[in-house]
């Protein structure tokens, strides 16, 4: 049974910085792409950003965390972690990490575990 701990959330203001880890409990993770998702209050689940390969070269983002957000794994740590810059009150919401079936566009699909509980993210002045 793989597992997926996220964590790093926390209370910020606009402005800040916050750096999200997801631990997955498999070593095959490198085999599999990962990605950051999250939910805000009253909404549904959204793609942040994608990570491809196991070298991590390629990555995608949601335009709206273009230049703010990027995405790294460590294959060796079995972590993907979400650097996260300029927050703003958008950003709000609980967050995720999974590794989606497919990696065609930005649509939360099918992923490959069942979601683990998150990490919060509030950004608030």
């Amino acid at each position: 049974q793989v597992q997926l701990v996220e964590s790093g959330g926390g209370l910020v203001q606009p402005g800040e910085s916050l750096t999200l880890t997801c631990v997955v409990s498999r070593t095959v993770f490198a085999a599999y792409p990962w990605a950051w998702y999250r939910q805000a209050p009253g909404s549904g689940r959204e793609l942040v950003a994608l990570i491809t390969s196991a070298a991590g070269t390629v990555s995608k983002y949601a335009e709206f965390v273009k230049g703010r957000f990027t995405i790294s794994r460590d294959n060796a740590k079995n972590t993907v972690a979400l650097q996260m810059d300029t927050l703003n009150v958008g950003d709000t919401g609980v967050y995720f990490c999974n590794a989606p079936r497919s990696t065609v566009g930005l649509n939360v699909g099918n992923m490959y575990f069942s979601w683990a509980r998150g990490t919060q993210v509030t950004v608030s002045s």
